[in-house]
């Protein structure tokens, strides 16, 4: 829009492009003033306010929380600190090679001089975080200056003195890692409270003998796991001499029972075999005796009267069929074919 000008009594006056520089000139102000008298706190954070002037200067107290606090120029400032967790990596490799990222530093690993005199070369993490944001800027100073001149510099010295009561190869050993990775982490706490600051962890990555070293014991330790392996292979052939004995002994436990069962088989029938010749031999016995008592009972009834004519018709029945010969019974020659005495004289 072109800009009019219209002189009237001596004044110039400005049509509508006038008031739109006028619109934007105000808002230009207004963004300043915002930007200058603000500052924001994000979620992850909290501040403290430093005042500059006046009767109430110096730092206050108060914690500040999340979001957008009004704040004079020149009079006073927030200092805002992180609250969630922060890591300070003592490592050679990511120190040189990661990126830098504002809740994560990263310093040169730390070598610790062992009991024995031998050098190790530890990678270790170390968790903390800010608690106290007042005790900080008034005894660290604001900004993140804390984490070089407090956290890593504190760190590096309790951790080498406390690491260093390990001798080498306590390293190896998780157990006894762990226990003065928990030492050095009470030691710190203990350290950096003063400061306001908490320590939440230290963690043993890696650590590393100097070459001369590493070999040595890693001949030695190979030598070691050699004689466990033949101490266990001492144990397996034991373990396996007395499961063949134990398989051995059930054998012949089973051979035996087995033998008894086959035994006892034998016996039952021995014991039927024999049973069943008894009662065979009875019952032949009774057989022979009702036999005998029927032969005695017909002899005795064959001495009863009459048994003559019962003699004779057992004869007529057996002579039956045969050719028939009148003798003569009476007088001189006469055959009595019912006297069987007689008879049996002539055979």
């Amino acid at each position: 829009m072109a800009k009019l000008r219209l002189v009237k009594g001596g004044r110039k006056v400005y049509g509508m492009a006038g008031v739109g520089a006028v619109a934007v000139a105000g808002v230009l102000l207004a963004s300043f003033l915002y930007l200058a008298c603000t500052q924001t706190v994000e979620a992850d954070e909290f501040a403290v306010r430093q005042i500059y002037l006046g009767p109430g200067k110096g730092v206050q107290r108060d914690l500040y929380g999340p979001g957008t606090h009004l704040v004079v120029p020149g009079y006073e400032k927030l200092h805002i600190f992180p609250r969630d967790l922060q890591v300070l990596d003592l490592n050679n490799t990511e120190s040189q090679l990661a990126r830098p990222h504002e809740d994560r530093r990263h310093a040169p690993a730390i070598k610790i001089q062992t009991s024995e005199g031998y050098q190790v070369t530890v990678d270790i993490s170390v968790l903390y975080r800010v608690v106290d944001p007042y005790t900080v800027v008034t005894e660290v100073g604001a900004g993140r200056i804390f984490e070089t001149t407090i956290v890593a510099r504190r760190a590096d010295k309790i951790l080498r003195q406390t690491l260093g009561q390990l001798n080498a190869e306590d390293f190896y050993s998780d157990q006894t890692r762990m226990l003065k990775a928990e030492s050095a982490r009470t030691l710190l706490q203990e350290d950096l409270k003063q400061w306001g600051i908490q320590v939440w962890g230290v963690l043993i990555r890696d650590y590393n003998y100097d070459q001369r070293y590493q070999q040595a014991i890693e001949d030695r330790k190979i030598q070691d796991q050699k004689v466990f392996k033949n101490q266990a292979e001492a144990v397996a052939a034991s373990r396996e001499a007395e499961k063949n004995r134990v398989l051995a002994e059930g054998q012949a436990t089973i051979d035996v029972e087995l033998e008894r069962g086959r035994s006892e088989v034998r016996k039952i029938r021995a014991d039927a075999d024999l049973y069943s010749r008894q009662r065979v031999a009875e019952g032949d016995k009774l057989v022979a005796l009702a036999e005998a008592e029927g032969t005695r009972l017909e002899n005795a009834a064959l001495q009863q009267v009459g048994a003559s004519n019962l003699v004779g018709l057992e004869m007529a029945k057996a002579l039956t069929g045969t050719e028939v010969i009148i003798i003569s019974t009476t007088g001189k020659g006469a055959t009595n074919p019912l006297d069987l005495d007689t008879l049996l004289e002539g055979w």
